[in-house]
């Protein structure tokens, strides 16, 4: 397969996912979170760091390894063919914008809070 790069120059050296089963603690808050191998974000904040360009791949780790503000939720039926919740994180560092799964594990009140934090920004920017 050949490589590509994505928006932010970063090489995609295969769209395959790679699972990784890891426990990490969220550098935004200190929480310790177990890895369910498709984990990505804090289960806490919602935080996550950018060390992927694939799934799994930790391409983006040394390249650029910002942290990823979730700033929306989205979805609710389905999103690029995924059903259910999304949450849309961008990184602080290098501007990359990924689209997250909420879990099942995920702090709901965070998720309600971000859902309306988001709009109520966008209202403020209609007006």
């Amino acid at each position: 397969m050949m490589p590509t790069r994505d928006p932010n120059g970063l090489t995609n050296p295969t769209k395959k996912f790679q699972r990784r089963k890891e426990d990490f603690v969220c550098e935004h808050c200190g929480t310790e979170v177990k890895g369910t191998g498709y984990t990505n974000h804090c289960t806490k904040c919602l935080w996550s760091k950018h060390v992927d360009v694939n799934p799994g791949d930790r391409a983006a780790l040394e390249i650029c390894g910002g942290m990823m503000r979730p700033v929306k939720v989205e979805g609710n039926s389905s999103v690029k063919g995924v059903e259910g919740y999304m949450i849309v994180h961008v990184c602080e560092k290098c501007g990359h914008e990924r689209r997250n799964r909420v879990e099942k594990n995920d702090d709901f009140d965070a998720v309600i809070a971000l859902a309306k934090a988001a709009a109520l920004a966008e209202a403020q920017k209609t007006n």
